[in-house]
């Protein structure tokens, strides 16, 4: 790992914009598990019945009931080392921001600023009838005779500001990522397969601009034979060496 782990600072140090997208791998240290790996929560829900926006509209108490369990892990959860690397070389400069495809709010937890939530977050909530946004914190004391979560207001059903399957990526979110992705020369991919599309196709705009990518990954990904380098650790241990590198 030294050997990639120097590869990697050097592009960093050199490069005078750095963008980070991040996916699953930055959090299971914290105690969320990927949803599609074992353990995950599609082992106990069907994506397709629980995360669409048809079954949102059709069946909001089974949605609920998959919500209850999402943030039942995720409210436990609290940034670990790989979230706290990326926030310090955010303070001292060297990273313009992240692009991130998680919902749990860790980045923003662990004190990083410029952070562009792709699929959106469980810490806003809003009414679909008459748009009143609710109180994040009165989610996490839901309970299974609460749910569907109705507003207080009109009686519609509750959502959490995240995209389920079948809806757009919104478009600031879009907007914002579009612009760091065209100003960075260099980006650091860490935890996400680079599977899911749209996010996954900012390192290769960055690349085609001839810029580089560092790829932060245990397992091989999508992004192989696009990487010009890759270290193969855990992003909460590699982020931490990485960043150690970079600012010393």
């Amino acid at each position: 790992m030294d050997e990639a782990l120097h590869k990697a600072a050097g592009l960093v140090r050199r490069a005078g914009c750095v963008l980070a997208l991040t996916g699953a791998g930055v959090s299971v240290a914290s105690g969320i598990p990927d949803f599609r790996s074992p353990g995950g929560l599609w082992e106990r829900h069907d994506p397709m019945r629980v995360a669409t926006a048809e079954a949102l509209a059709r069946h909001p108490e089974r949605v609920w009931a998959f919500l209850l369990d999402a943030l039942a892990v995720a409210g436990r959860a609290r940034p670990n080392p790989a979230h706290t690397a990326l926030a310090r070389l955010e303070a001292a400069g060297r990273l313009s921001g992240i692009v991130t495809q998680n919902i749990d709010g860790l980045h923003q937890a662990a004190g990083s600023r410029n952070v562009v939530e792709f699929h959106g977050s469980l810490a806003r909530y809003s009414c679909m009838g008459c748009g009143l946004a609710h109180d994040p914190t009165a989610a996490l004391a839901l309970t299974a005779g609460d749910i569907p979560w109705r507003c207080r207001d009109c009686g519609g059903v509750v959502r959490p500001d995240i995209v389920f399957f079948g809806e757009a990526i919104p478009l600031d979110a879009l907007g914002k990522s579009g612009q760091l992705a065209l100003a960075a020369d260099c980006i650091v991919v860490a935890g996400t397969s680079g599977e899911v599309a749209p996010a996954n196709l900012l390192p290769r705009e960055i690349k085609a601009r001839g810029g580089v990518v560092v790829e932060i990954n245990l397992m091989e990904s999508a992004y192989k034979g696009l990487s010009d380098v890759r270290i193969a650790a855990p992003a909460e241990i590699a982020l931490p060496a990485l960043a150690d590198f970079v600012l010393s």
